[in-house]
C-alpha cells in the first residue's frame, strides 16, 4: 500500500493517502494539507516510508500512512480545544498535524528523552510562521523527559499516541488519560508489536483493542540510548 501513496510534493502524498482511504476525513486531510513534510524530512519527504532523523529516532513509527492511521483513529478526541500528548515525537511533524487539529485553545505537548531531538523538532517547527508562532503561544510545547512516565505536568490529556513500541501496556500513560479519552500505541507482545486503541469512558472504565501488527522502534529512555 505505502508504495502507492509516495508523491513528488506534500500535496501528492496527501492526495494518495486520501485516495487509498488511509485519510478518510476532511479535517485530517486539511491537517496534513497544513503541514509540508519536507520541513521535518531532508531526504524523499514526500515517500511514504519512514525517514532517518538521527538518533536512532525516525521521522515517524513506519511511514506517513501510520500518522494518518493514528489520526483517524485518535479523531474522536482531537477536537478544538483538546489536550494531546504525543510520546516519542521525534521530528515534531505529528506534532504539527496535532496542533491543527485541536485548534488555537488546544495544546500539544511533544516528548522525547535525547535533547538533541528536542531542539531539531523546534527547529523543524519553526520553518513554518504558523507552526513558529504555535511555539511561541506555547500551543505546542517539546520538552525532554522518559515517554514511559508521560508528562503528568499538563495532564490528563484527551488523546495519547506513542511513537514507539512500549515493552508493555503502559499503564502510567492510561493513568494520564483524561476520562473519556484515548491512546493510540505501539505495544511489544514477545517478538511481535500490535496497536492497542486503549479508550477511557466518562466514568474512567477502560478498554483495550488490540488492531493490526506494526514495526516500530522500542520505547526507552535516555540511559538506553547510545550516540553510536
Amino acid at each position: 500500500m505505502s508504495w502507492r501513496c509516495t508523491g513528488q510534493t506534500n500535496a501528492e502524498l496527501v492526495n494518495n493517502l486520501f485516495r487509498n482511504g488511509l485519510i478518510k476525513s476532511e479535517r485530517v486531510r486539511n491537517a496534513f494539507n497544513a503541514v509540508d513534510r519536507g520541513h521535518f524530512s531532508k531526504a524523499e519527504p514526500y515517500s511514504d516510508a519512514p525517514q532517518r532523523i538521527g538518533c536512532d529516532a525516525t521521522i515517524s513509527g513506519v511511514a506517513p500512512h501510520m500518522h494518518a492511521y493514528a489520526a483517524e483513529s485518535l479523531l474522536p478526541r482531537l477536537n478544538p480545544g483538546a489536550r494531546v500528548l504525543d510520546i516519542g515525537s521525534g521530528s515534531g511533524y505529528l506534532c504539527a498535524l496535532f496542533g491543527h487539529l485541536v485548534g488555537p485553545t488546544g495544546k500539544v505537548i511533544g516528548v522525547e528523552h535525547i535533547p538533541q531531538l528536542v531542539q531539531m523538532s523546534e527547529q523543524n517547527l519553526r520553518r513554518d510562521p504558523l507552526h513558529s508562532q504555535m511555539l511561541d503561544e506555547g500551543r505546542i510545547k517539546m520538552v525532554k523527559a522518559d515517554g514511559r512516565e508521560g508528562y503528568p505536568e499538563e495532564g490528563p490529556y484527551d488523546a495519547i499516541h506513542v511513537g514507539a513500541a512500549a515493552a508493555g501496556m503502559p499503564e502510567k500513560l492510561i493513568e494520564q488519560l483524561a476520562a473519556p479519552g484515548k491512546m493510540f500505541v505501539p505495544v511489544s507482545e514477545g517478538y511481535n508489536q500490535y496497536i492497542y486503541e486503549v479508550e477511557k469512558d466518562a466514568e474512567g472504565n477502560v478498554k483495550k483493542n488490540r488492531s493490526h501488527g506494526v514495526m516500530y522502534v522500542p520505547l526507552t529512555d535516555a540511559r538506553e540510548y547510545s550516540s553510536s
